[in-house]
Formats: structure tokens, C-alpha cells, sequence
């Protein structure tokens, strides 16, 4: 089998069990973050070494958002004030990258935009810690496991397209 139909069909068949690990089981992930950090996987380069980039990166991102929307909610500010917060927190994000551990910075960007998209889609209090962080668990959560399916995907095609 060739690569592109062996990834297909991996990919097609653990999606399945993604969406059904995000949505038919209590836990509660968010699937478009693991389909995310799926993606994340591969646009880090694939192979082993992309899982930790991926997923450590992802984590920063997730870090700054959640301080930077505790900082909005506690502010309670205008939209000004509001931008400049996240502005300064990007500028954090990005200042991350002279650290080699979080120099991948579109991984970051995904961490950032992702839990920021699933705190205020989901209406979380960004004032209360006790709902904040457990919520910025949950998206942390979604984007590994989903790096982790990108590498179980790529195995399983390289072992589809072997068998050619």
C-alpha cells in the first residue's frame, strides 16, 4: 500500500476511536483539541521526537492563555485594556522560544488559541481557579493525546506501506 492510502486509513480509523474517546465516553475532551494536537504532530515533523516538541509546546501555550484570561477576568477590563493583555501574553508566548524546550511556537499558538477558544466558548469563570484550571487541564489533556494518536497513526501507516 502506499503512504497517503496507508495514512488514510489510519487516520480514518483512529479517528473513529478519538471522536468516540471525546464524545461517547465522561471524559469530556474537547475533539477538535486532540484532532489539534494531532495535527500538531505532523506539522512538527512526525517521529518520535515531534510527540514532545508538540506536547511540551502545547502546554506553554495552554500556561499563557490561562494566565493571561485569569488577568482578563480578574481586570474585568474593556476591550482595550483586554487587547493589550493578550498582546503582552503573545509576546510572552513568543519570548518563550529563546528557551530551546519551547521554540516551536505555531505548537504554542495551538495551546493558546485552543484553550482560549474552549475557556470562553464553554462560558468558565476565568475568575475562579477551581473551574479555570481544571477546564485548561482538560484542553492540555485533548492536544497530548492527540500527538500521541498522530504517532500511533504514523506507525500504523509505515507498517500499512511496508507490507507493499
Amino acid at each position: 500500500m502506499n503512504l497517503i492510502n496507508a495514512l488514510a486509513l489510519s487516520i480514518g480509523v483512529l479517528a473513529v476511536a478519538a471522536t468516540w474517546l471525546c464524545l461517547g465516553t465522561p471524559y469530556g475532551l474537547p475533539v477538535w483539541a486532540l484532532f489539534i494536537g494531532w495535527g500538531s504532530f505532523y506539522h512538527c515533523g512526525g517521529g518520535t521526537e515531534s510527540v514532545g516538541k508538540s506536547a511540551i509546546n502545547h502546554i506553554w501555550g495552554i500556561v499563557v492563555a490561562t494566565i493571561a484570561l485569569f488577568v482578563v477576568g480578574t481586570v474585568a477590563g474593556t476591550v482595550p485594556v483586554t487587547s493589550i493583555i493578550v498582546g503582552v501574553s503573545v509576546v510572552v508566548l513568543v519570548l518563550g522560544a529563546h528557551l530551546p524546550l519551547f521554540s516551536t511556537i505555531p505548537a504554542a499558538v495551538y495551546g493558546y488559541a485552543s484553550t482560549a477558544a474552549f475557556l470562553l466558548m464553554g462560558g468558565v469563570a476565568l475568575t475562579d481557579l477551581a473551574a479555570l484550571l481544571p477546564a485548561s487541564l482538560t484542553v492540555a489533556i485533548a492536544m497530548v493525546v492527540g500527538t500521541v494518536f498522530g504517532l500511533v497513526s504514523e506507525k500504523v501507516a509505515g507498517a500499512l506501506a511496508a507490507k507493499e
